[in-house]
């Protein structure tokens, strides 16, 4: 038997065209089929994807060809913001303890 690869919820957005909240909002409303693993995390099946993918275009006016750039890089943010903060932090403190331990020598 083949297992089918399912489709996380940033798939599911890249092939629609749409933010990842927005397929969240879409399968809690059962718009899209979608699947619970561990009854917390989404997923989708591709097939369900691809033909529900006109309906979603049409609704959310997706054009054809759209440069997804300056998106992909708020999700990245928005999904990441923690660790991105976590970061600063930790580079300013080893910062501050590297200029200390510079200054003392």
């Amino acid at each position: 038997m083949i297992k089918e690869k399912l489709c996380t919820t940033r798939e599911a957005s890249h092939a629609l065209g749409i933010h990842e909240k927005d397929v969240i909002e879409l399968a809690n409303k059962n718009i899209i089929p979608h699947f619970k693993v561990a009854g917390e995390f989404l997923r989708f099946r591709k097939e369900d994807i691809l033909r529900i993918k006109p309906a979603i275009k049409k609704k959310y006016n997706v054009p054809e060809s759209k440069d997804r750039s300056l998106e992909r890089i708020r999700e990245f943010i928005y999904f990441n913001d923690f660790y991105l903060i976590s970061l600063i932090i930790v580079i300013v403190l080893v910062w501050i303890i590297v200029r200390d331990l510079v200054a003392s020598a």
